[in-house]
């Protein structure tokens, strides 16, 4: 076909991964890919359903397109993704230029759907749960990244069940890759450069397969020696099992940041999320792996202003903020989400809901201000990634995922590098390369 490929990707780092794969697949067609809009003879959206107006943001996205080629040969439109599974039809009635809609779980279909429309010029979409066929045919082709840090799906769906959360209903239930599949990818992207592994999932810590769970995976990924680090998202504190804490004692490669989102301090309003899970049971997981390692961080989600949140379930929101000093952690003001159950509580006065959030990232950005700034001076393993934007530094990350900008040369993209860290923000830490091998890490 040797036809040029748009794709753009909201959301989440599962999206980014299925991006990826969409276009390690469509390769086969013979798309190549562009960075230009102007340049695409296919446009694809890769959509996420988690935020607000997510479904309006498509069809903004859309109208920009549209403008863009208005004096030009319109591309095939494929919208893909979550908001694809869960409007599916309803968006080629609403918007004639959409092409194609295809869900997350139907990737596998896409050149069969991108060749039929060549052929046919038929609008269709498919949107059936199909994860066992869907990962069949991945494993068959070659994940070819090349990133230094590359994301690998082991796990989707959910059977949770969050009030607020609409993933049951656009990714399906849960759903766990083969063991040997996921080592065979994780393989193939070493082969490709990659020297660190993060495993996402919906509920990625409630991975089982036949005998598996994810501390078996975490331990068969460890033996593998082009891997030099390894991390996990998103996990649920239900699954956090004693087995998963254990790994901790042994794994060099593991890296100690555990992202595990509580959503709220107040165990009632846990209860109204149905959420599974307590604050004593949460604190229970943060203490036993503090005690095993000092050194591990937590980061974490919070919704504020769930329906029926007090001012007294707030306080004790940011009372445990303040215990457990999270870092890199995600708020946001609750959004009722078409379909689930918190769509039709009470909502709580948005004024106040903002005047919550507001507090509340302050406190985590304070965290993190303090945090980071106790890095001054120290010296850190850096694994660095690639240039910055403006390709005058290096960028990489701590152990604990934060960003670190340092001088240096290409030849130490894809190394762990000890850095001294000079200064620092809220966000980003600052520093260079200590050259002295026998320097001490911090």
């Amino acid at each position: 076909m040797n036809q040029k490929i748009f794709i753009k990707t909201f959301g989440c780092q599962m999206n980014e991964y299925d991006s990826n794969r969409i276009f390690d697949t469509v390769k086969k067609i013979g798309f190549e890919k562009t960075e230009n809009y102007e340049d695409a003879n296919c446009y694809l959206l890769n959509t996420c359903h988690i935020r607000d107006k997510a479904k309006e943001k498509v069809y903004h996205e859309i109208g920009r397109v549209k403008k863009i080629f208005r004096f030009k040969t319109k591309p095939l439109v494929i919208i893909a993704g979550c908001v694809a599974q869960a409007e599916n039809q309803e968006m080629l009635k609403r918007e004639p230029y959409i092409d194609l809609v295809i869900g997350p779980q139907a990737y596998h279909k896409i050149n069969e759907m991108i060749l039929s429309y060549s052929k046919k010029k038929e609008k269709n979409e498919e949107t059936e749960f199909d994860s066992i066929s869907k990962f069949e045919y991945l494993d068959e082709i070659k994940n070819e990244s090349g990133k230094v840090s590359s994301f690998l799906t082991i796990q989707e769906g959910c059977d949770k069940f969050c009030h607020f959360c609409v993933v049951p209903f656009t990714r399906g239930p849960e759903y766990s890759r083969p063991i040997k599949q996921i080592l065979d990818e994780v393989k193939s992207l070493v082969d490709h450069g990659t020297k660190e592994i993060i495993l996402l999932g919906q509920n990625v810590n409630a991975y089982r397969h036949e005998k598996y769970k994810l501390s078996n995976l975490l331990s068969e990924i460890e033996k593998l020696s082009g891997v030099k680090r390894i991390r996990y998202t998103t996990s649920h504190p239900k699954d956090m099992t004693e087995d998963l804490i254990e790994i901790y004692k042994h794994s060099k490669k593991l890296m100690p940041l555990i992202h595990l989102p509580v959503q709220s301090g107040s165990n009632k309003i846990l209860d109204l999320m149905n959420r599974k899970h307590t604050i004593e049971e949460y604190l229970d997981i943060f203490f036993k792996l503090k005690e095993i390692n000092p050194n591990i961080e937590f980061s974490s989600d919070f919704i504020i202003g769930y329906p029926g949140e007090t001012e007294e379930d707030f306080e004790e929101t940011i009372n445990l903020i303040k215990k457990i000093k999270f870092i890199n952690s995600y708020s946001f003001i609750f959004s009722p989400r078409p379909g689930t159950i918190a769509a039709k509580l009470e909502f709580i006065e948005k004024k106040i809901s903002v005047v919550r959030l507001e507090k509340i990232q302050n406190q985590l950005f304070q965290n993190q201000i303090i945090m980071n700034k106790s890095l001054e001076n120290k010296t850190l393993n850096i694994l660095v990634e690639n240039f910055t934007e403006d390709k005058k530094k290096l960028f990489g990350r701590s152990e604990h995922m934060t960003p670190v900008i340092l001088s240096g040369k290409e030849d130490y993209i894809g190394k762990i590098v000890p850095v001294k860290i000079n200064k620092s923000n809220s966000r980003t830490l600052f520093g260079e390369i200590i050259n002295n091998s026998d320097q001490k890490v911090a």
